[in-house]
């Protein structure tokens, strides 16, 4: 099964979400992908200073950034992973959201980093997966790569592509997502923003991963692109490593437990 993966990588204008919406659709006008994944908070912007100006961009799963990006998918028949800052009820949730046609689920971040603390509730939805055009896919967000618990429950859980929507500033995550993807067997799609706002700067270099841990691409620390690669995706099912080693049959969970 050949899956089109694209990754988004742009520089948004804080707090100016049609102007970047405009700017990311642009950028997958010029390609084809099956699935495109979104950095995280790739419309609002990220460096909140107050709840006040958090909770002023914040949508709920429902709302008009989710109506835009579903009439996208439908239109293109793509599926989209994108970031978003969600409210749902009195919380504030950093979020991506699944769209595939008219199909929408959430993800909330389950570990939340550094400021977004002051304004963000820890995620509560847990891992999950669904099917973009028979794969399964899974999602989490930026820091919760820095958790190797994240990628191997998504993996258990049959994800054999992750998206990962990321607003990255530590300089480790890229390298990083190499090993996760490595050591689960399963594709993975980093999507990063580009850029400084209010002193905090960006690194870039969104990605695609191959279950062996190689690179298929890595995008510019500094500017906006949108890159796409065609995987073989039934490559992400095979979990041997040896001829008698299967990665998740040689697992002794009942030694794990603390």
């Amino acid at each position: 099964m050949e899956l089109k993966i694209g990754v988004v990588q742009n520089s948004p204008k804080f707090l100016k979400a049609g102007e970047n919406l405009k700017a990311c659709f642009e950028l997958m006008d010029s390609l084809e992908a099956d699935l495109w994944v979104l950095p995280e908070f790739f419309a609002s912007g990220y460096n909140f200073k107050t709840k006040k100006e958090a909770a002023k961009c914040a949508e709920r799963a429902d709302g008009p950034l989710a109506t835009l990006l579903k009439a996208y998918s439908a239109k293109n028949g793509c599926a989209i992973v994108a970031g978003f800052p969600e409210k749902a009820g009195a919380k504030l949730f950093n979020s991506a959201l699944f769209v595939n046609g008219a199909k929408t689920r959430v993800y909330r971040k389950t570990h939340v980093f550094g400021g977004e603390k002051r304004f963000f509730s820890a995620g509560d939805t847990g891992f999950w997966t669904e099917k973009v055009k028979g794969v399964s896919v899974g999602v989490m967000i930026c820091f919760d790569w820095f958790f190797p618990e994240s990628a191997r429950t998504l993996a258990l859980k049959g994800a054999e592509v992750i998206a990962h929507p990321s607003n990255l500033v530590l300089p480790w995550g890229p390298e990083g997502m190499k090993i996760r993807s490595l050591e689960n067997r399963v594709f993975s799609a980093t999507a990063n923003r580009v850029g400084s706002e209010r002193g905090l700067g960006f690194i870039g270099q969104s990605q695609v991963v191959a279950p062996n841990g190689e690179l298929y691409f890595r995008l510019s620390k500094d500017q906006a692109q949108a890159a796409v690669v065609a995987v073989d995706a039934w490559t992400a099912k095979d979990k041997k490593v040896h001829p008698a080693n299967d990665l998740f049959a040689d697992r002794r969970p009942r030694f794990y437990a603390r």
